[in-house]
């Protein structure tokens, strides 16, 4: 039977949702324009677009980038219960609007599946969202300095002011730290505490008096910076971790209303959900906040979280408590149980030289997990000692199967082509960060030439191996998304420099791909989301510029004015709101 055009132009929701996108229909190329017949889902279409109900909510003129398996981009969506139920031409969504129909004009705007971050600490960041100083995007130590005084006006005589991390010196035009006395010409009258990722901190001395540090000595566990820079100190990540576990904690009023503001902040970014894998200084009571928006049905994006280890020499025995009535995958689609990482134990993280008895103890607990099914996220940063671990998990697999079970490594921006192909026979997926967006000036200083493949996002590609981008916010990194994609496709670090090549570095398609199916992978989402097809969840953004045409050196900069999650706007800024404030729509 030969197919006419209005059959071939629509797609609508069948009683069998087309599937995912396969992992090989990362790499295609976008295909067809606006307004052109898009495929047919079925010989079903037609008759039940005739009895179509009608939607919630359409949005109309748009450039809607699917990213389905064959690249297809629209001109409309429509969605109806949280899900998408067309996709197809401005006129097509005639069948699917009624007088209560929420129409929505894109001006010919961009439309993109909801980001999805792979590996961000969300949880904790949100807890004092709403009462840490942020330097993100500061470009000068000057307009640093001013945000800390803004924060001291409006503290409490005597309230701390607390910078946990999200910048390096490279994003100022200085080239350097703020200094002890910058800081405290900014900030008299508060204690200041200010942390560069997990290397260095400085603190005023009226925060040394706080802690009751006496005078002329560090904390435990930190020693001088070698620059010998007054105020700073230099730790590592369980120094660090363990001194900003002593300064005060934002009150539980404190942590709901910095949930909240964070989750609308990253919706202002087009996020609609990310992989959270725990991390230090979290307790299991924290996560009270994030469990009080579920039940009010107030989260704003999909929350999937893993539980991080916290008590060293008795992870095995945590983790058992935590996880006995937490079974993977327990929750819905809004907040879910992930599985265990991203430290598993102690004495394998950020450990190049593990013993055999570190290992063995390792081998116990992944062997437990593997036989709960459940998913396993690990903090690794070195391909020179990834053997150790890869080592232990093909020992594994050939006694407890684990390559269903889509476990991943974090980081790792140095793996070579062998230990990609290992990962990709053990089914394990890479979570990719960019680090090396904020580090790359010293990874280049130190490995010379070598840095130009970090990481080597076209080689795992190429490998086939499942890789999700995403930024480790916000320690060591800014939580923008768009940064990190801009990073992707131009390799120029914050300063400006060109590290990456061409080798290594994807298209914007497959950039977008990695920030939103293949994010979806780690989740086991794939096939619900990630994508922009009938059957799936409804989560996009409307983008206030062309992410496919943008000059690359303004991508950093895109931010989106419309974000929907499940069929429900939870963010809009002019000209979806009048005002040109953001909203979030009650549930």
């Amino acid at each position: 039977m030969k197919l006419t055009p209005s059959l071939r132009a629509l797609r609508v929701a069948s009683p069998t949702p087309s599937p995912g996108a396969t992992p090989a229909a990362r790499q295609s190329r976008f295909r067809g324009v606006p307004g052109r017949a898009l495929l047919l889902t079925s010989l079903f279409a037609l008759s039940f677009a005739a009895q179509a109900q009608p939607a919630d909510l359409v949005v109309t003129n748009a450039k809607i980038a699917t990213l389905d398996a064959a690249g297809t981009m629209a001109q409309a969506i429509a969605v109806r219960d949280g899900r998408i139920v067309a996709v197809g031409s401005a006129a097509q969504m005639g069948a699917f609007t009624s007088p209560a129909t929420r129409t929505v004009d894109a001006g010919g705007r961009t439309v993109v599946p909801g980001l999805i971050d792979s590996h961000m600490h969300a949880v904790r960041a949100a807890l004092s969202y709403s009462t840490e100083v942020n330097w993100i995007g500061a470009g000068t130590i000057a307009e640093a300095m001013a945000r800390i005084r803004a924060a001291a006006a409006n503290a409490r005589p005597g309230g701390w002011l607390i910078v946990a991390g999200g910048w390096t010196e490279q994003q100022f035009a200085e080239r350097r730290r703020p200094t002890l006395a910058e800081l405290q010409e900014a900030a008299p009258n508060n204690p200041v505490y200010v942390q560069l990722f997990y290397e260095a901190v400085v603190m005023t001395p009226k925060a040394l008096e706080a802690l009751g540090v006496a005078p002329g000595t560090l904390p435990a566990g930190m020693k001088p910076t070698p620059d010998g820079a007054p105020g700073w100190m230099s730790g590592d990540i369980v120094g660090i971790s363990a001194l900003f576990d002593k300064l005060p904690k934002p009150t539980y009023d404190d942590n709901v209303a910095g949930t909240r503001a964070f989750f609308t902040e990253l919706n202002r970014l087009g996020i609609t959900g990310l992989v959270d894998p725990g991390g230090f200084s979290i307790a299991p009571s924290q996560y009270a906040a994030l469990f009080q928006l579920w039940r009010e049905k107030a989260l704003t994006l999909r929350v999937a979280y893993s539980v991080f280890a916290q008590k060293p020499g008795a992870e095995l025995q945590e983790f058992r408590d935590l996880t006995q009535m937490l079974p993977m995958g327990f929750g819905d689609d809004m907040l879910k149980f992930n599985g265990l990482g991203e430290r598993v134990t102690l004495a394998m993280y950020n450990n190049n030289f593990p013993d055999e008895a570190a290992k063995a103890k390792f081998y116990e607990l992944v062997k437990w997990a593997a036989t709960k099914k459940m998913a396993v996220t690990i903090h690794w940063q070195e391909n020179g000692s990834v053997d150790h671990l890869l080592g232990l998990y093909e020992k594994l697999n050939a006694e407890v199967p684990i390559k269903d079970l889509r476990w991943s490594i974090a980081h790792l921006d140095d793996a070579s082509p062998e230990t990609l192909a290992r990962m990709k026979a053990l089914g394990i997926g890479w979570t990719m960060q960019d680090a090396m967006y904020f580090q790359g000036d010293r990874a280049l200083a130190v490995r010379g030439d070598a840095a130009r493949r970090m990481p080597p996002i076209g080689t795992a590609l190429r490998t086939g191996v499942n890789v999700g981008a995403g930024t480790d916010a916000h320690r060591v990194a800014s939580y923008n998304p768009f940064v990190a994609l801009q990073w992707m496709l131009d390799g120029r670090t914050v300063s400006g420099k060109a590290m990456r090549g061409a080798d290594e570095t994807p298209t914007r398609e497959q950039a977008l791909r990695l920030y939103t199916q293949g994010s979806a992978w780690f989740s086991f989402d794939e096939g619900r989301r990630g994508t922009l097809e009938v059957g799936k969840l409804a989560d996009f953004a409307v983008l206030d510029q062309d992410f496919f045409s943008v000059p690359l050196e303004r991508m950093g900069k895109t931010t989106s004015l419309m974000t929907v999650v499940g069929g429900r706007i939870v963010y809009a800024a002019r000209p979806f709101n009048a005002t040109g404030a953001s909203v979030a729509s009650a549930p």
